[in-house]
């Protein structure tokens, strides 16, 4: 297990260039299973979760071409399926949450898969209901091994249906709309989710040779199609980590330029920074955060607490509300942060409140936060990553304290998070790692 010793309380800066993002890259990955022909993938981050997708990849038979850095070929023209039997695929597809999303590919195109039930974050219940309810909407069948966790479904023809999904999953809608595109007839989709990777697949789909219309709304229309060809796709910059690195900025009171961030593809996460006091310049495409000493959280206009909360796209991203909290640790005012998706990430706090913060967790959804102004600054300490998003919000706060703090377990923030040490090190951060 790997570990990083971070000597914090200095002030960062220059420019960090977020990486791809890895829940579109999940989606955008599995997508090449529906066509046999060649497809091309940039921006692809080289982290942990996406290469062990990519290793699953080629071991079912697709062939894997590196052809730059983050760029890949994929042609799917010949796949073994008696692998998805294999105790190598049980063994890592049941570690990668994300391997759930071959499901739905694989079925639209050969009319069978299987999968073990996906690991991942420990962040609460992740249920599987609705990839499965949508695809026996289409006519597919499933049987699931309870003795063994693992999931087969079948189907000798898929039909479009209507269907309204029991909740907007991300990875529920890009898998069922997968089976859909090839499908025969139409397939409506409500409650869909819409976030942006959701539409970079629906987009890519589409240059494929696919109908699917209603992108960026939650009701898609898929029009099956026969056939789907090759493409080029380009994946969209990391929002989590652009959010992370608004973050480690106000934490560390630097000046950073966020280069290349899609700007318009943020939804409301700036806006909700600013709701913190940090201030945000938008210079083209890129973001800039100027070195505060100090910023303070805003009230509502009825001058109660402010309340920030997560919610599916267009709301704000949960997976930034780890950072949101660590941010507000050193703000002036107080913040009430409801977790509302999740019910174990806000767990982490004890870490925080071991460094000096000033955190009441109500209950597995609520932390309110008292910002001291920076009167009670954290303290290092040694402390373990649970998870991908609240690994990374430990390392914010590691950075932002004066003094020596160890993090134990950061393969998890090696799983979503590229070569961070040395983009760190970039722009002035003292973090080693140690084997």
């Amino acid at each position: 297990m790997a570990s990083f010793k971070i000597k914090g309380g200095k002030k960062l800066a220059g420019q960090i260039t977020p990486q791809g993002a890895k829940n579109e890259a999940l989606q955008i990955l599995s997508a090449v299973l529906l066509t046999s022909e060649k497809i091309t993938i940039n921006n692809i981050p080289d982290i942990v979760d996406v290469n062990k997708l990519i290793e699953i990849l080629s071991d079912l038979g697709v062939k894997v071409q590196k052809l730059d850095k983050g760029s890949y070929s994929f042609q799917a023209d010949t796949i073994n399926l008696e692998h998805l039997y294999s105790d190598d695929f049980r063994d890592k597809g049941g570690r990668l949450r994300g391997s759930i999303m071959i499901v739905g590919p694989l079925l639209a195109r050969f009319g069978q898969a299987a999968i073990p039930r996906p690991g991942g974050d420990k962040i609460g219940r992740r249920r599987l209901d609705t990839h499965f309810i949508g695809f026996e909407k289409l006519g597919a069948t499933f049987n699931y091994d309870d003795k063994n966790g693992f999931f087969e479904i079948k189907a000798k023809e898929l039909k479009g249906a209507y269907m309204l999904l029991e909740e907007a999953s991300v990875t529920g809608t890009a898998n069922i709309l997968m089976a859909a595109c090839l499908a025969k007839g139409t397939t409506t989709i409500y409650n869909a989710a819409c976030e942006p990777y959701l539409q970079q697949l629906c987009k890519m789909i589409n240059r494929m040779g696919g109908n699917i219309t209603g992108l960026g709304s939650n009701l898609l229309v898929i029009e099956g199609v026969e056939k789907l060809g090759g493409c080029e796709h380009r994946v969209l910059p990391d929002m989590i980590e652009i959010g992370s690195w608004i973050g480690l900025a106000a934490m560390t009171q630097s000046e950073l330029t966020i280069k290349d961030v899609a700007y318009n593809e943020l939804g409301v996460i700036p806006g909700t920074f600013k709701k913190l006091g940090i201030k945000i310049e938008r210079r083209n495409d890129d973001i800039f955060v100027p070195s505060q000493d100090s910023y303070e959280i805003e009230s509502f206009i009825d001058g109660s607490i402010m309340n920030i909360s997560d919610a599916p796209w267009p709301g704000f991203t949960p997976d930034l509300l780890s950072i949101i909290l660590v941010v507000a640790t050193q703000a002036r005012g107080s913040v009430l942060i409801h977790q509302k998706m999740f019910e174990s990430r806000l767990f982490f706090t004890d870490k925080l409140i071991d460094m000096g913060a000033q955190i009441i967790l109500c209950d597995p959804h609520r932390a309110t936060v008292i910002g001291l102004n920076r009167q009670s600054a954290l303290k290092p300490t040694v402390m373990t990553s649970p998870d991908i998003r609240a690994g990374i919000s430990l390392l914010i706060a590691a950075l932002s304290a004066d003094g020596e703090s160890t993090i134990h377990n950061i393969e998890q923030i090696d799983r979503g998070y590229e070569d961070i040490e040395a983009r760190l090190k970039a722009i002035g951060a003292d973090i080693t790692r140690v084997n």
